[in-house]
């Protein structure tokens, strides 16, 4: 796999697949991709119309180096997910996000499957590539650290607490603070670390309230500082402020470069001191991660 294809995405836009208006203006939006949504978005009544709709798109923008197009498609089990694949191959999505899932089998499955399909449309091998909701289902939550190696495609993890509230019975998966209530707060540091202990991109999941861009902002920092890389809107109105949160600021590079350079000027040693400060690998390791998200943002 190419380093463009394992770029981090820092913001992922939900676009119903059945609206034109809504598809003809996603290419306006900032967003490092769109979600052509398939699922939770249409009426199962259009699925059909939204499949034709969203396979015209992807192939009128073939050029996906400055905006990637993804797909969500139905859950697998269902007879819509098939149907899904069948039609959205063709268009060569960059990628396709699997709700529901209940473990890394059901990646290995969605990729055997696109193996054929690729195949049959004459795309290279395992250009699509994968990113479940990793938490919807009870079952899930216990299986968040075996995704590695489960399969190439694997892009990232992304987690949702409204499909796992649902299912556990819950009234509400926030507390009156705001905070996420224990399980759900669980269950986004699972994500997290699962998708850590895989080598791939941690997503984090939705801020509902379209309205409430310091809500937002105030979540976005927050998760990017435990260690997520992105995030998916369901607005365009959010992706400036999740672009803006998830890009490092120009402090941030300024110091990365400086921890950078002292390193490169002592080499062979694993610890050393600037402004006071004492540095080790890991330091080196977060400022040269910090560098290369920069350097992709610049290339947007």
């Amino acid at each position: 796999m190419t380093a463009a294809l394992n770029a981090p995405l820092r913001s992922l836009l939900f676009v119903p697949g059945d609206s034109e208006r809504k598809l003809s203006k996603g290419v306006e939006s900032k967003a490092d991709a769109l979600i052509l949504d398939l699922e939770d978005a249409v009426a199962p009544s259009r699925t059909h119309l939204a499949r034709g709709m969203v396979v015209e798109y992807l192939k009128s923008l073939p050029d996906r180096s400055r905006q990637k197009l993804w797909v969500r498609i139905n859950p697998l089990g269902t007879p819509a997910s098939m149907l899904d694949l069948a039609a959205v191959v063709a268009g060569a999505p960059d990628g396709i996000l699997l709700p529901k899932v209940n473990g890394p089998a059901d990646i290995a499955h969605l990729g055997h499957c696109l193996d054929a399909l690729e195949a049959r449309e004459g795309l290279s091998p395992g250009m699509i590539r994968i990113m479940p909701v990793a938490t919807e289902t009870p079952q899930s939550l216990f299986a968040l650290g075996g995704y590695a190696g489960c399969s190439d495609r694997l892009h990232g993890l992304t987690w949702g607490a409204e499909d796992i509230a649902a299912a556990l019975g819950a009234s509400a998966n926030r507390r009156p603070t705001g905070e996420y209530d224990t399980v759900y707060a669980m269950a986004k540091a699972l994500c997290l670390s699962g998708a850590a202990a895989a080598n791939v991109q941690p997503v984090d999941t939705i801020w509902a309230d379209y309205r409430d861009a310091d809500g937002l902002r105030t979540e976005a920092q927050q998760s990017r500082q435990s260690g997520y890389t992105g995030k998916i809107a369901i607005h365009p109105a959010q992706v400036d402020v999740i672009n803006e949160a998830f890009t490092p600021r120009a402090d941030e590079v300024a110091w990365a470069r400086r921890v950078v350079d002292v390193f490169a000027a002592n080499p062979g040693l694993g610890t050393v001191g600037l402004d006071g400060k004492m540095l080790d690998m890991p330091h080196l390791k977060q400022a040269r991660k910090v560098l290369e998200l920069i350097d992709r943002v610049g290339e947007k």
